[in-house]
Parts: structure tokens; sequence; C-alpha cells
């Protein structure tokens, strides 16, 4: 295209210098004929002026000739601006009218670079904005992933503080010392039996609802719910100093809120129930157990058997401690010593303690 009109100019230009020739060739062929067929004398004044009109036309043909030249590369050096090319500005040495096209020509050519770099700025920063953009949506997305994964085991208020610590990576594979509560409704398979079924799922849903708002409260974790039976880990969020501490004080609000709500429902004339709680410190591996398909974030080791041991020997409203536990917490509860248990894969008794309310 760029050639086409390099083309359709040159040729308005060859035109052009074609009728300046002409209109400088016929006047002097003229002077010629008059000399030659008309007999007219050649005189030294008619030579002279023969001559100054020859030099005229032939200066006159001379400057045309360099402004269409001119003329030429100006349309030249316009059509390569126009087409994306790389130019230069234009050098025009001629009449003010045509200097004027030229600085006309270069004020808009340095406009144009000037606007080529803005925009090449701007693409610069859009590109910026754009990777930036696309971290943020990524680390949102990381965010809500790991926001959709802990509000399964902690509570709303812990969420954003865990995130914001950056102690959101929570689901390590590590060696803790941690605090395990163990909860158990007491003959729940003979109130299973004298229920219907909706009406049980309805009053463990119940339940269950009060008792995980009061381990988020105290700053714990839920492990899980099997059957009428919940597991709850402290230890794993700050401070986790107070685990023993946070651990116990859950019980003691859980066996409090398990009465008032058997006496609601006592009044309704609905079946009630009480629960035994067992609590036990020590060290435990701590990380995602399960397959590709299902991973939970558990506790597993021998502080968590015992655990279990002590919730299965708590009656209706106990709630039984393990040693460590106790030495932990001393002054901070009643508590008394309850005596030693056997517990399966150890050895040695473990001595264990009731704290009273």
């Amino acid at each position: 295209m760029l050639e086409s009109k390099y083309q359709n100019s040159t040729s308005f230009f060859g035109k052009t210098r074609i009728i300046l020739v002409l209109l400088g060739i016929i006047p002097f062929l003229l002077v010629v004929y008059l000399f030659v067929y008309e007999k007219i004398d050649l005189t030294e004044m008619g030579a002279l002026f023969s001559a100054l009109g020859l030099f005229s036309i032939l200066t006159g043909f001379s400057l045309m000739r360099r402004s269409a030249d001119q003329l030429v590369n100006l349309s030249r050096k316009t059509g390569m601006v126009e087409a994306g090319l790389k130019s230069k500005p234009v050098q025009i040495n001629a009449d003010q009218e045509l200097e004027d096209i030229a600085a006309h020509f270069n004020s808009i050519f340095k406009k144009l670079q000037e606007t080529n770099r803005e925009i090449s700025e701007q693409s610069m920063q859009l590109m910026i904005y754009a990777r930036d953009l696309s971290q943020s949506y990524k680390k949102a997305k990381e965010e809500e992933e790991l926001r959709n994964m802990l509000s399964r085991y902690v509570g709303e208020n812990l969420i954003e503080k865990l995130i914001d610590s950056r102690k959101g990576v929570l689901f390590e594979n590590e060696r803790k010392d941690v605090t395990i509560l163990f909860a158990d409704i007491r003959s729940f398979g003979m109130i299973a039996e004298r229920m219907r079924a909706e009406d049980l799922v309805s009053m463990l849903n119940q339940f269950f609802s009060i008792m995980v708002d009061i381990i988020f409260r105290n700053n714990g974790l839920l492990d899980k719910f099997v059957g009428d039976q919940l597991m709850a880990l402290f230890g794993l969020i700050p401070p986790e100093s107070n685990s023993p501490r946070g651990a116990i004080k859950a019980a003691i609000e859980m066996q409090d809120a398990t009465e008032g709500l058997m006496e609601i429902r006592s009044k309704q004339d609905r079946e009630t129930f009480e629960i035994g709680i067992g609590i036990n410190t020590g060290a435990a591996i701590v990380g995602n157990v399960g397959s590709k398909n299902r991973m939970d974030y558990t506790a597993i080791g021998d502080s968590v058997n015992v655990a279990a041991r002590l919730e299965q020997i708590a009656k209706g409203g106990e709630i039984i401690i393990g040693e460590e536990t106790y030495g932990r917490s001393q002054g901070h509860f009643r508590i008394q010593k309850k005596g030693e248990i056997k517990v399966k894969n150890k050895t040695e008794p473990v001595m264990c303690y009731k704290v009273l309310r």
C-alpha cells in the first residue's frame, strides 16, 4: 500500500516536471524557428535577449524541480509515518510555504513520538497492574481455600487471626505437645433406641452446635465427630502454653451448657442425657491423615489413647484429667485425685484426677 502511494506521488510530480519542461522548451523552440525559417536577423541585442530568456527558463525549471523533489521527499516521509515505519524529521530548504508544511510535519512527527512513548509507558504500567492483579487474585483464592479448610476446625473469630499472623499453615505434619479432649454421651445406645431417627439427629445437631461453639471460644480445634463422641485439640492455636487450662475451662462450660440444655428438654418432656469428658496432655503427631480422596487433620499417639481412656471412665457430668494436665493447671481449678487406671499398651498405670465444678 505504501509503495502504491509512492508510485502515485511520483507519477504526479513526474507529470509536473513534464509540464515544466514543455513550458521551458516550447518558447526556446519558437525562438529557434523564428531565426531559422523566418529569416530574422540575429543582432547582438536579440541574441542577448534570447540568452536571457533561455537562462530564465532554465533557472525557473531548476527551482521548480528542486521544490518538486522536496515535495516528493515530504510525501514519502508522510507515507512512512502513516504506515507506522520509522522515520526522521524532514529537512527542507525552499519557499516559506514548503517550510511551513515541513514544520507542521515535524511537529506532528514529534507529537507522534511522544504519544508512542506515552503508550509504551502505559502499556508497561498495564502489564505491571495485570501481574499484580493476577497475584492478588491467586492470593485471595488461596486464602479463601484456607478459610474454608479452617472453618471445619476453628471458629470464625480465629480464622482471620490465623491468616493475618501467617499461622494459617496449620496443617503441617509434626510432633507437638497438645491437650486432647474427648466428650461422649452416656448411655447413648439406649437413648437412640427410644427416639425417632429425625428427633435423634436433631438432638445431636443441637448438642454439637453448642459444644463446638464452646471449644472455638476457648481456642480449641475441632478434630472430629464419631457418632455421639466429640474430639477436640488444644495447644495448636496461640497461646499454646495455656492448652491444659483452655481444655479444662472448655470442659466445665460444656458440662454446664449440657445441664442447661437438659433442663429445657426436661420441661418439654423430651429425652435427656449426660456427658463424660476426658482430658490428657502430652506429645502427639498431628497432621493430615487419610487418603487422597479424604484427609482429616488429627492427632495420633499414646497421649490420645490415654485421653480416650479417661473419657471412658468418666461418669455422666464428670471431667477426668491426666497427670500432665493436672500438673500444668494446678492453682487454677478445684481438682480432686481420683486414682490410678490401667491403659491399654502401657505397662505402668496412669494417675487421673477429677475436676470439681
